[in-house]
């Protein structure tokens, strides 16, 4: 085990390298030029050229990935050229990266802790109406979209209608529209509700599958034939082998806390995730943020999956990596 784990962090700085030296071409190569943006209506050729040059991305690709890549190494991720000048982006990802992760956290725990039970109810009741009132919610937790949702419920909770208005006593207890106070604040409850229905419809549909197919193992069929009580031959024998797709799927969630939910961000107006961060970068070509965030991102889902991968052998002692 000890070299499956250095053979794979071996490769890290290739893979690493490999996503920087896309999203950089992707962003020299591909529309659009952030001297023009820096200098809007005053945009002239002399001048995006002196900006250029003053930035350093009039340099050749494979300088510009170099000293990127070389300064990344060091902690240096530069500074914002366009939406935020002079501003590290360091510090422009550190001060947005709780909000973020405080959403999504809180959006993972809310569908583990309602999407597994849902999930292994479904599971021992399949075919039943329960199962396909559960898998009916599972259908629209995924279909409705957040831009959808979002302004639906900005519409029903965030007004002062009289209906959401304490009687005589002149208490408004509306929704906050937008914005973000914290997650144990008014303003967390809209984006929560929006932001968890695709966590519990994921996490309710593979615990499901994965259970239905369990059951129907000889194993199982064994247990139960030795007596066991249905709650040891779900819990102890059928969810233990069902944990192995659930692992992968949680890894996977885990990655979206530091990936932004740019989507419930705008929709909600809060301004300091690192979904808005992105968005903004994205617009204006601000080359050093969205190669930061794509490095941070793709370093955290790379490091997830192999936890993932030596998760799986706790899981079932079978599996051997060599």
């Amino acid at each position: 085990m000890t070299a499956y784990i250095i053979r794979r962090v071996f490769w890290y700085p290739f893979l690493l390298l490999a996503v920087a030296a896309v999203t950089l071409a992707l962003g020299l190569y591909g529309p659009g030029d952030p001297a023009q943006v820096y200098l809007g209506k005053y945009n002239d050729p002399e001048r995006a050229a002196r900006i250029r040059e003053q930035w350093g991305i009039d340099k050749p690709f494979h300088e510009q990935l170099i000293k990127f890549v070389g300064d990344a190494l060091q902690g240096d991720f530069h500074e914002s050229l366009v939406k935020y000048p002079g501003q590290k982006v360091s510090d422009l990802i550190a001060n947005r990266l709780g909000v973020t992760m405080q959403m999504n956290a809180v959006g993972l725990a809310i569908g583990l802790l309602l999407g597994v039970p849902l999930g292994i109810l479904a599971s021992v009741r399949h075919n039943r109406w329960i199962d396909h009132v559960i898998s009916f919610g599972v259908v629209l937790g995924v279909a409705i979209p957040v831009f959808a949702a979002a302004p639906f419920l900005l519409w029903i909770f965030a007004r002062d209608l009289p209906l959401w208005t304490a009687a005589n006593l002149g208490v408004k207890i509306g929704l906050p529209p937008g914005g973000w106070d914290g997650i144990f604040t008014p303003s967390a409850v809209l984006p929560m509700v929006v932001l968890s229905p695709g966590y519990i419809a994921v996490f309710t549909r593979q615990t499901r599958i994965a259970l239905v197919e369990a059951l129907g193992q000889d194993y199982i069929r064994t247990a139960r034939a030795k007596g066991l009580r249905e709650q040891i031959v779900i819990g102890k024998h059928a969810l233990r082998n069902a944990l192995i797709p659930l692992s992968t799927l949680f890894g996977l969630a885990l990655g979206g806390l530091v990936s932004g939910s740019y989507l419930v961000e705008v929709s909600f107006g809060i301004p300091n995730g690192l979904g808005n961060l992105l968005l903004s970068a994205l617009g204006s070509r601000d080359y050093p943020i969205i190669l930061a965030l794509t490095l941070m991102v793709a370093f955290v889902y790379i490091t997830l999956n192999l936890i993932v991968d030596i998760a799986y052998t706790w899981i079932d002692p079978r599996i051997r990596y060599k």
